[in-house]
């Protein structure tokens, strides 16, 4: 048999079983064209990278177990990728669309990723995750609706916006990645965006009204502060989780992060503000928006609505961010019933960022170690069992005195462990980490150092259950994660400067079983690099 007629046969039994698998859950298909396009978000030209003529990109809209199929094509330059910040892609990092797990599509090619939103709702977002190209775009909205037989704690708003806010640089993305490759820093962005407009974005509202906002940090460095002139905002979910349902003059949303409100239209019908300001920088950047009631007598006036000051200010709002026991999340079940307070953890896990240089060159790191990008995607490298590609433990889950050196990180982790990860930031700079593949439990956040006795404050009841953290300067915040998603999931600074250079690893959350109860084979159409080869495939499919 061909090497054409033998993919051509496994590629049939594969689609096969997953039909009759997954026959019940709807799927949903789109077809994506990534292209270069000339963009002016602050009023300069410059390149942007565009999906289906899009600046933001497409949004998708699903519901809880749809089946995305997204066939991308690549019409740049050079290798791309799609990764999707939340979305857990279960038993199957593969798709997960990060250089570990998932080989780049090249320039002229395309690659149609399976996922599936399985037992997830809420808001998140996609992005591109290689080369620096999310400083051009190619980012765009997420958003998972519960199925129709699960409650959900609010009534059905009038209508539901995105809204991607961000950081942005005029300049293009190549030459700030030429920038960072030849050992510099980046300088402060020049502006702020809202889904991609610097000035005029507008949310249209009917007076009496309740909307349900989606708000999604997308930039590349500043954490951000939401607010609408005159308006309070009832947060109802964040990452997936529905959460106490407190209300909020203004909202500090960090990099990566993303939060749902409801507002109401219950103000004099004219138009208002909306507002976005950097936090925690020398220059406040600050942008607005619109707010437009359709019986508006007038346009927007009055002071823009100040951005709170205090670092303590935005620390006690984190704190009041709790998860909602009694509402149902993508199951009937309440999410309280997980009782996470009450399982013993195995392994406790301390990571420390910080930066240096090695050979004259700007680098970021976790524990001394500075993410070096292998030949290979890590997650191939152990499917196919390529020896030499990395080494699991390459970096300590303790942090180390040493001096910052380049290597390959992964760390090993055990399936169905229940870990504890404490975040400790001693530099200056609000840090945000996100973890691919799985929820996690923000079960403390404080000043000053870690240590055993910091889990006198833990909230070990109704802490929010998310997938981005952040953490304060001179601060730490701890985790609680049951690793529950064998493959290989990247943990990773959102600041993405700091990102590019060295500031990530993996999580290889490994059992020696090989049951498709625990991971699914590698998909029929994976793309192949480095020393993952044709032949490789063929063998797997032939075994």
């Amino acid at each position: 048999m061909g090497a054409n007629c033998k993919i051509a046969y496994a590629f049939v039994i594969g689609l096969s079983l997953l039909i009759a698998t997954e026959a019940e859950d709807p799927y949903i298909f789109y077809e994506w064209h990534v292209t270069y396009g000339t963009i002016s978000p602050m009023g300069v030209q410059q390149q942007g990278i565009l999906i289906n003529k899009m600046f933001p990109g497409p949004e998708i809209r699903s519901v809880t177990n749809d089946n995305l199929i997204i066939n991308v094509f690549n019409e740049l330059d050079e290798p791309f990728l799609i990764s999707w910040a939340g979305i857990q892609n279960r038993k199957n990092s593969f798709q997960d669309g990060v250089y570990g797990t998932t080989c780049p599509i090249p320039p002229g090619k395309n690659y149609t990723y399976a996922l599936q939103v399985k037992d997830q709702i809420g808001s998140f977002y996609y992005f591109p995750s290689l080369g620096f190209h999310k400083a051009a775009g190619g980012f765009g909205g997420i958003r998972i609706s519960s199925r129709s037989m699960i409650p959900v704690p609010f009534p059905p708003p009038a209508d539901d916006y995105t809204l991607l806010i961000g950081d942005w640089y005029k300049t293009d993305h190549k030459a700030l990645r030429a920038q960072l490759d030849n050992g510099g820093k980046l300088p402060p962005p020049d502006g702020i965006l809202i889904n991609g407009l610097s000035n005029g974005a507008t949310l249209n509202i009917q007076p009496g009204n309740t909307y349900r906002l989606r708000i999604s940090n997308v930039g590349l460095q500043d954490s951000l502060n939401f607010r609408i002139q005159n308006h309070l905002m009832k947060l109802v979910e964040v990452e997936g989780t529905h959460t106490l349902q407190n209300v909020y003059s203004s909202l500090d949303v960090h990099v990566g992060q993303s939060y749902s409100v409801l507002i109401t239209a219950n103000q004099p019908a004219k138009d208002y503000y909306i507002v976005v300001s950097s936090r925690f920088t020398p220059k406040v950047l600050t942008t607005t928006g619109v707010l437009h009631y359709s019986n508006s007598a007038g346009p927007v006036s009055g002071p823009i609505p100040d951005a709170p000051v205090a670092m303590s200010w935005s620390f006690n709002q984190a704190r009041t961010i709790r998860e909602n026991l009694t509402a149902s999340g993508p199951r009937p079940n309440p999410q309280g019933t997980y009782h996470y307070g009450m399982v013993k953890v195995s392994r406790t896990i301390k990571l420390v960022n910080s930066g240096g240089q090695i050979e004259g060159k700007q680098r970021y790191a976790v524990n001394s170690a500075s993410f070096t990008p292998a030949d290979t995607p890590l997650k191939l490298a152990d499917y196919f069992k390529i020896n030499g590609v990395y080494n699991p433990g390459s970096v300590s889950d303790q942090p180390t005195n040493a001096p910052i050196f380049s290597v390959t990180s992964v760390l090993q982790a055990d399936y169905k462990a229940f870990v504890e990860i404490v975040f400790e930031n001693l530099e200056n700079t609000v840090q945000s980490w996100h973890l691919d593949g799985h929820s996690v439990f923000v079960v403390g956040m404080e000043l000053g150092k870690w240590s055993p006795n910091s889990r006198k404050v833990y909230n070990l009841n109704d802490a929010v259950s998310r997938c981005t953290i952040q953490v304060y300067p001179r601060s730490w915040t701890a985790i609680y994660v049951a690793l529950d998603n064998v493959g290989m999931w990247n943990l990773r600074s959102e600041l993405w400067e700091r990102q590019y250079l060295g500031q990530q690893l993996y999580v290889r959350v490994y059992t020696t079983s090989t049951s498709l109860r625990d991971e699914y084979q590698i998909p029929t159409n994976a793309l192949l690099c480095g020393r993952a080869h044709q032949g490789l495939l063929l063998s797997s499919f032939e075994n």
